[in-house]
Order: C-alpha cells, then structure tokens, then sequence
C-alpha cells in the first residue's frame, strides 16, 4: 500500500511538473479552474505544447506509460491531433537489464544453465524492450536461434500502472460528457489485457506458430520457428532471422530489393491477415519488420516480436470488407448504410446525412498518391463525423487502426507513390467474391458438413418417434379426437415436409462436398 501512494505520488508530482493539469481542465466548461491552477502553481514554467510535455511525462514515467501513450495515439477519436501526432513519437527506449539476471531467469524457466542449453550463448542482448530482450545463441544441433528473456518484475509494476489507469479512466467518464461512446475504461481494459498477454511469452510463441502456418506456403512473408523444448512463460527460443530493417532504405537499394514491389507487397500481407484470416501482426513498426536478402527468400518481408495481435470475428471482417469496398466504389450511401445495420450509428441516423458527411472526409483522398494522403487527418475528420451522428467507436478495431497506421508509414517509406486504393481494391473485391459466390458456398458447406453429419442418420427414428407419440394419444371425446386427428394430420406433413427439406439438403451437401473433393483433386 505505501509503495502504491508512493507511485501515486510520483505521477502527480511527473504531471503537476509538466503541466498535465492544464491539458485536462482545457476540456472543462469552467475556464475559471485553469487560471486557479495557474495561481496554485505559480512557479512553475509551461512553455512546451502540450503534446510534448505529455510526451515527455509519459517517457519519464516509465516503460509502461510509453506503451499506454502509444496506445493512445492510435485513438485519435479520443484526444486532439496535435497530442495524437506527438504520442505517434514515443519509443521504447529502455536499457537493457544485467545478463546475470537473464542467465539466471532461463536457468529457472528451462531447467539448466544456458550453457549447458546451448552450444554457445551471447551474453551480451542484441535487443531491449519494455518487456523482454534479447540474447542470440546456438542449438547444440547448430541451428542459430534468438533467445527472448522476460524482463524481471514486469507483472508487480503492470498490475500497479495498469490500476492507477483504471482510476484515471473512471474520472474521466465522469468528467467528460462525451466519455460514454469513446469507452476510456474499455480502452485501458484492452490496454490491460494486451499487456498482460505480452507478460506470457508462450503466448506469444503461439501466436507466432498461427502466423507462420498462415504464411506457410507464402512467398510474401517469413515467420521464425519456434523451438518448444526450450519455451516457457518467462523465455522463448526461436529462429534467428536474418535481414536488412525495413526502414533502412539505402541498405535495402543497395542490396537490389525492389521497394515499389515490397510496398504493395505489404498491402497484400496486411489485407490477407485481415480479411482471410482474421488474425493480424498488430505490432508492425519498423523495429519489428525485417526484409530478407538471402538468395532463396530474396525481397521477403521477416515478422518479429509477436507480443500483440488482433482478431477478427466473421461480423467484423464481412463489415469491414463491405465498408472499404464501398469506399474504393465511392459508394459512401453503402458505407452509411453499413453503419446503421451495424448498430454502430443510431437507428433514427438519416442515411443521407451521413452519407453526405462522409463523403466530405473521404471524398479528397481519391486519385492521389499516398504521399499527397494523410490517413490521420482522414481519421480525424471521420471521428469528428462519428462524434456528429453519435457512432460508438468499437474497441476491437483499435489494434487494426493503429495497423494500418503502422502500414501508412511503411508505405511512405518504401514508395511514396503508392495508391493504396488502386493496390487493395482488386484483393477486397476478390475475397468478397470467394465469400459470397459459388466458391464460397462450397467452402462454407464443407465446413458445416462434420458438424450435421451425425444428424441426418437419426432423421428417420426422430420423425418415427414424433409420429408415434402423437399416435398413442387416448382419447374418448369424439370431437376432440376427430380435433386432435386434425392436428395429428398437419403436424404429419410438416413432418415430412421437413424430412424432405433435410433429405434434399443432406444430398446437396453430399454432392457439392464430392464435387468440392473432386474439384480440389483435378
């Protein structure tokens, strides 16, 4: 409890000496609190902006302040753009800690010394982060592998932020009027939540094992193997990977790697994860993505750090998929409409009124190249019309808008040029086609098939069984027999009525899952 006030008291002294106060009571409907404020704490100096003085408080705060203000810059919904465009600026820079405390964190997660692990091991880390670095070794089977320590008393520090948060949250909705449709408290929930699942390295070998069997027969992507006998909560052994970082240019020219060609590579990579498996890189900053320049796997993309990913349910890639569709048909009538279906818009939203408001934020983008584009200020706007017509912005979609943000800079990067529509409109229109066309069906009824094969074998005794109990009915009332043979009759051909229904459609999943098997074959 002491250490806690103590922590408390640290941040309050962090905010008070850069001047966080004022960036709150700015959003107040009492300009009078601001200039008390200035009196209360009258020697100090504010000359900064106050997206930089954010900045730096949250850098002195800690590792997991920089990821929260990370976090936060992707929500541009919910702080102002010149705080937004500042946070974008954080990075982890944290020193590494001693090897001797990472020799000894492997020795206790895997059972024995790191020497008698591996055939060699680098003491010195290759890598830190706010959660784990980085040591490279040798199996003693002379595969070259990188060895991922978790940082020594990451959960103690996460859970004590992370419920300071919770607090800070709970304030804001009730001080600010608009709190309710921009959730803060989801948004530090899923803050929590990432950060925790980042805490369990197994969790990250996992989610690495998905992408790269997503990716296995990709010659766009490559993913490190991991190396389960030597995994745990608290330490990972993978694949060392060798490439140039994508964000330096020059060495990847110098090497001969087509940058137009791995920019609309990268849209591919992106929109694949997103929209055929529904399961993304949601960490793609420069520092994390390598390019390949080994003969056999020349131009590739090379994912690191998996830490954090994002998922998509069938309802929220058939809604994005709808949405950006009709973006790139300009058919902003469709993109009103899927709000409203959605329940994201209020169902009294005229559709005409949206549909105009988000043809002015989208309108501009069209037929330009993307470095004339600037997807924050489009966001920005968007959310400013959301806020208009009262759309609840939904949390599930943070990790893909910081994403594509992520995407928007790796495209700057490589190819200024780049139209990202022109690129990703024939992929969108291709998958909506395989959802919705034959190819779809027929993978859909394959998929559903194991699940109501056991079903339509017992049909017969089913439907033999309703019959007989209707028929074992005693009854002396004429009438009401005469009633109830009636009902009997009826209830007797819907019965058979649904037979037949459920026999043709036992048989059109037969042939359509052998002509499927058939079709796969040939």
């Amino acid at each position: 409890m002491i250490l806690k006030f103590l922590r408390l008291l640290k941040i309050l002294s962090v905010a008070t000496r850069y001047g966080l106060d004022e960036i709150i009571v700015s959003e107040l409907p009492v300009p009078r609190t601001a200039k008390l404020l200035d009196k209360i704490f009258f020697w100090r100096k504010i000359s900064a902006p106050r997206g930089v003085r954010l900045r730096m408080a949250l850098e002195e705060l800690g590792p997991i302040f920089v990821k929260f203000g990370q976090v936060l810059s992707t929500r541009r919904d919910l702080v102002p753009p010149d705080i937004a465009d500042e946070l974008a600026l954080l990075q982890d820079r944290v020193p590494p800690f001693d090897s001797d405390i990472a020799i000894a964190q492997i020795t206790r997660s895997l059972g024995a010394h790191p020497d008698q692990l591996f055939a060699s091991f680098d003491r010195t880390p290759v890598a830190s982060a706010s959660i784990a670095q980085v040591h490279f070794a040798t199996l003693k089977n002379g595969r070259e592998v990188a060895v991922k320590v978790l940082r020594p008393g990451m959960k103690k520090s996460i859970d004590e932020d992370v419920a300071l948060m919770h607090l800070a949250a709970g304030l804001v909705e009730k001080l600010w009027t608009d709190s309710r449709r921009l959730k803060p408290r989801e948004v530090v929930a899923e803050f929590d939540k990432y950060l925790h699942d980042e805490l369990d390295l197994m969790r990250e070998a996992a989610n690495a094992s998905q992408l790269r069997r997503n990716f296995a027969n990709s010659q766009l992507l490559l993913v490190p193997e991991m190396f389960w006998d030597y995994c745990s909560s608290s330490v990972i052994v993978m694949e060392r990977m060798r490439g140039i970082p994508v964000s330096q240019i020059d060495r990847l020219e110098a090497a001969g790697v087509d940058l137009k060609k791995l920019s609309s590579d990268g849209v591919e990579i992106f929109f694949t994860q997103v929209f055929r498996d529904g399961f993304f890189h949601a960490d793609m900053h420069p520092g994390n993505i390598l390019v390949s320049v080994d003969p056999a796997t020349f131009g590739r993309y090379i994912a690191l750090d998996f830490g954090i990913v994002g998922t998509l349910n069938d309802f929220d890639k058939d809604y994005l998929a709808q949405n950006f569709i009709a973006f790139f048909r300009r058919d902003y009538k469709r993109v009103a409409e899927a709000h409203i279906e959605s329940g994201w818009a209020p169902r009294d939203t005229r559709v005409d009124e949206l549909e105009s408001a988000v043809r002015a934020c989208c309108e501009p983008i069209f037929d330009r190249p993307l470095k004339d584009i600037s997807f924050g200020q489009v966001l920005l706007r968007l959310f400013q019309t959301s806020r208009r017509f009262n759309v609840e912005v939904q949390p599930q979609l943070v990790l893909l808008q910081k994403t594509m943000l992520n995407i928007e800079g790796l495209g700057r990067q490589l190819d200024p040029d780049l139209d990202l529509w022109k690129t990703a409109k024939p992929y969108l229109e291709r998958w909506m086609n395989e959802q919705v066309g034959w190819r779809g069906m027929v993978d859909r009824l394959k998929a559903e098939a194991p699940r109501y094969a056991h079903i339509f074998p017992q049909l017969p005794r089913l439907i033999y069984q309703a019959l007989e109990k209707t028929t074992d009915l005693e009854v002396n009332d004429s009438a009401l027999l005469r009633e109830l043979m009636h009902h009997q009759r009826r209830t007797n051909r819907v019965l058979m009525l649904v037979a037949g229904l459920l026999g043709l459609l036992f048989s059109a999943v037969a042939v359509t899952y052998l002509y499927g098997h058939w079709w796969m074959r040939s």
